[in-house]
């Protein structure tokens, strides 16, 4: 409450202070001629100013990046208001793949079915996946983060916001310019780029990175001998079988060329291609462990019951029953009729990978193949270590190719067009149960590639007082996820090839007027059609369900026993299985098809009191793509699971203001925001199950400061509140969340996942000139953060808690500034909360992954 009021009372000196009108940007670094520089941005499709742009933007260039240690999107998070941005998403097992959250919107997962909620840019190209969006900043020109829907100029899947990357491009002059950093856990990164022009009017440019690390979570042998009873994890089907001996390193490089041509004439193009390989894995560590619900499958053998509880509300857990097969006699087994779940895992569809029986394993007399069970043994207190000992591998090689050509019709109108193909192929693995056993393993292989074509026609009218863009976008998308999971030592094992491919085009336009001085008025809409396709071959090699129901398969054999026998019903139809030629295949053979169209409205006012102070107000609209649920491990009749659009409606009002000639730099802005058919990550049973599970209604405010008091000095501030909350909740999802002693529960009234209410962020600059005329730069950077719940569930374990961050730097710069000395640190109080994580309670796992350590650096820069 006691935020809350705060937040109410710095609203209300917002709006007092007429502060109410506009976005923030905080322009950030530079000093020239004694005061803030300016940042260019083209957050509307055009070149401006930042402080004359009427949207939300925290706006970074590349000194201020390199200066604050900050090399890819995801370490954004730190110093933007209101944004989260996470490297890894539950069970992805790679940093590459960015859960990104502008005001409480955004995305977690890296399936193909689930698009974005803020589309990231580069270069003008739309990153369709989440995979690889947590890009290398690599020679950037600048960052653009702009928040709240930018359905009108941008399109679809930008409900929550954009992220625009802007790359350096080539010169008319040969330049050179790198660094090398050496740091912690064997820290080496080079980077460097080099312009060459070629003749009058064509120049080039090639850029490089490499960066390896060592990763900072240690597995440790598990010290019992029965870890060697258990099967190795290459004994189930996966996407491959790497494994490492530390999580959380990195081994990645990257290339980049463009070529410019600008002659001055009436045409100017540049041609680009891209190419990187990524081999950087998250750290994932076992949290919790939850064998035995009431009410579930007996963890024990002397508990009273049967062995299901069909009148249960959560169904059983597989570690319960496990831990029963391998304590239990064959005549406790029998009892319970549990001979067929506890006997071979597999079947006929997975001869390679079918396993002997656990049954009995610890009461045999035999204590040569006693098993390890199932509980918290394997939970390790110490942040950086964990028993893990199965796939451990991330492999991402993605590429593109892209041409912008600008023609000026007349001096005030020119066509832009933007032309470009990107393809990625992903490989990853993760042992997500942190332990000797195989209780969730999970790999994926992904394949896409996308095609865009953008046209914009800009221009200008009266005297430069009516400013227009128009234009049209076609976007096409195809590929493949294949997953991979083995539950609870092969009880159940998930094999699900799915395909997918998207079909888009859309018409949009915008038009700024000014027609007096004082005032200016934006209206703009955009028109999207989308098509998609869908095929799911997900299969649940075990057939779990076959042997729970104690019946025969397509192929005649019959399971002894089962807990809640069918006969004489035919297994595969009473089981709702759809594929006669194949009965463990989940989905309904064939295409699902959906389609889509959106309107995304603009309408916003400026109020210009003085040239450089700006107040405007707007209203807009953006959407989020539908799809299907392509995670399943139990048959859904005739019907593949879909969800639809995601919808959100957004005020907004605030302030750009430059001060005290250049040397105070101060932005707001306040917002209301309407979420309506919530695209959320529900966990039913084994699986991740997305669906529309209510609406929302989020509030707060920004306020972003810049301020060069005296020469050399320069602080940058950020303040960032937000209370979004759930305003309807559907059934399904309150149930679920709410179902069990772990889960706080998806709730009316509660926050949304990856939301802190408060972020704040200081960071004061001081650069000294010495008497040989070098300087010494002197940076910290200090990020509160509120506590926020990392998944829709609110799983108590993987509470995000509140933390103070610091980083520190200092900077020699010689005299001609051709090379400098940097050595710094990161995180220097050593502060660990978890950035991301899973719950799998059927499954018998809570798993996360905690932030980087404290770390430290030195760079040697040079540029010529």
């Amino acid at each position: 409450m006691g935020g809350l009021k705060m937040g109410k009372s710095m609203i209300a000196a917002l709006m007092a202070s007429s502060a109410m009108a506009s976005t923030p940007l905080l322009a950030q670094d530079a000093e020239q001629s004694g005061g803030i520089a300016e940042i260019v941005v083209t957050a509307q499709k055009r070149a401006e100013n930042v402080q004359d742009v009427p949207i939300a933007i925290s706006a970074f260039t590349a000194e201020s990046l390199q200066e604050r240690a900050v090399g890819s999107v995801s370490q954004l998070s730190a110093i933007a208001p209101n944004v989260n941005l996470d490297a890894g998403t539950p069970f992805s097992g790679s940093t590459a793949v960015l859960a990104a959250y502008i005001r409480g919107i955004g995305s977690d997962d890296f399936a193909f079915n689930i698009d974005p909620g803020v589309g990231i840019y580069l270069d003008g190209v739309y990153l369709a996946r989440t995979v690889g969006a947590n890009q290398d900043l690599l020679d950037v020109e600048r960052v653009e983060i702009l928040k709240g829907p930018q359905g009108t100029l941008f399109g679809r899947n930008t409900i929550g916001g954009a992220i625009s990357i802007v790359t350096a491009d080539p010169g008319d002059a040969f330049k050179a310019k790198g660094d090398v950093t050496l740091g912690s856990y064997k820290l080496f990164q080079v980077r460097g780029s080099v312009t060459v022009p070629i003749t009058d009017g064509l120049s080039s440019a090639f850029t490089f990175g490499i960066k390896s690390r060592d990763g900072f979570l240690k597995r440790l042998p598990y010290p019992d001998q029965r870890a060697n009873n258990t099967p190795s994890f290459d004994a189930f089907s996966a996407a491959g079988y790497d494994s490492a001996a530390k999580e959380g390193a990195n081994d990645n490089w990257n290339l980049r060329g463009k070529l410019r041509w600008d002659n001055g004439g009436a045409v100017r193009a540049t041609f680009s291609g891209d190419y990187s390989k990524d081999k950087g894995t998250s750290a994932n560590k076992l949290i919790g462990t939850t064998e035995f619900v009431p009410g579930n499958f007996a963890g024990t053998t002397n508990l009273p019951g049967t062995a299901f509880d069909p009148t249960g509300t959560t169904g059983f857990l597989f570690a319960g029953l496990y831990n029963f097969c391998i304590g239990s006699t064959g005549a406790q087994i029998a009892a319970r009729n549990a001979q067929a779940l506890c006997g071979v895992a597999g079947t006929q569809f997975n001869p390679q990978f079918q396993l002997a029986s656990v049954a009995s394993a610890n009461v045999d007399g035999n204590p040569a193949n006693d098993r390890l069970p199932w509980d918290g043994r394997y939970l390790v207190a110490d942040k950086d270590r964990s028993y893990a000992s199965g796939n451990s591998y991330s492999n991402l090689e993605s590429w593109g190719l892209s041409s912008i050509v600008d023609f000026d019709l007349a001096d005030n109108l020119a066509l832009k067009s933007i032309t470009a193909y990107r393809e990625l192929h992903w490989n990853a693995g993760l042992d997500a149960d942190g332990s000797p056993l195989n209780f969730v393993q999970l790999s994926f292989t992904m394949n896409q590639w996308q095609f865009s074509q953008e046209l914009q026609l800009l221009g200008n009218a009266l005297d430069e007082k009516l400013n227009y863009v128009l234009g049209a976008y076609y976007f096409k998308e195809a590929g493949d996820l294949h997953d991979y999971v083995t539950f609870a030592e092969g009880l159940v094992q998930v094999d699900g090839p799915n395909e997918l491919a998207t079909k888009n085009y859309a018409f949009f336009g915008q038009i700024d007027y000014r027609p007096i001085d004082l005032i200016g008025i934006t209206i703009g809409g955009r028109y999207t059609n989308e098509r998609k396709r869908f095929e799911g071959g997900q299969q649940e090699l075990n057939g779990f369900n076959y042997k729970l129901f104690g019946c025969a398969d397509a192929n005649g054999n019959v399971f002894p026993g089962g807990a809640f026998p069918l006969a004489p019903i035919p297994c595969q139809a009473g089981l709702g299985y759809p594929d006669p030629n194949n009965p463990v295949r989940v989905y309904t053979p064939g295409v699902n098809r959906k389609k889509f169209s959106d309107f995304s409205p603009k309408v916003g006012v400026q109020i210009h009191p003085t040239d450089d102070v700006m107040l405007y107000g707007s209203w807009s609209k953006g959407y989020k793509t539908g799809g299907w649920t392509t995670r399943l491990t139990n048959p859904q009749g005739n019907v593949a699971p879909d969800f639809n659009e995601e919808k959100a409606t957004t005020w907004e009002a605030g302030i750009k203001s430059t001060l005290l000639d250049r040397h105070l730099q101060l932005n707001a802005a306040v917002f209301s925001t309407k979420y309506r058919d919530i695209q959320l990550n529900i966990q039913i049973g084994t699986s991740p199950t997305i669906a529309n599970a209510g609406d929302a209604r989020i509030r707060g405010f920004e306020l972003e400061m810049v301020a060069a008091p005296v020469d050399g000095l320069t602080i940058n501030g950020a303040i960032g509140y937000i209370d979004a909350q759930y305003t309807s909740v559907s059934a399904g999802a309150a149930a679920v969340g709410g179902a069990n002693a772990f889960q706080a529960g998806t709730l009316v009234g509660e926050t949304l996942p990856k939301t802190p209410k408060w972020k704040v962020n200081l960071s004061p600059r001081y650069e000294a000139k010495l008497g040989n005329g070098a300087s010494l730069v002197m940076l910290a950077d200090w990020t509160y953060t509120s506590s926020a719940w990392n998944d829709t569930q609110r799983t108590l374990l993987l509470k995000r808690v509140s933390t103070d961050i610091v980083n520190a730097s200092i900077s020699y710069r010689e005299p001609d500034g051709k090379w400098s000395v940097t050595a710094g640190g990161t995180n220097l109080t050593d502060k660990r909360f978890l950035t991301s994580g899973g719950s799998n309670i059927a499954a018998g796992a809570i798993f996360g992954t905690y932030n980087r350590p404290r770390e430290w650096y030195l760079r040697f820069g040079f540029d010529f």
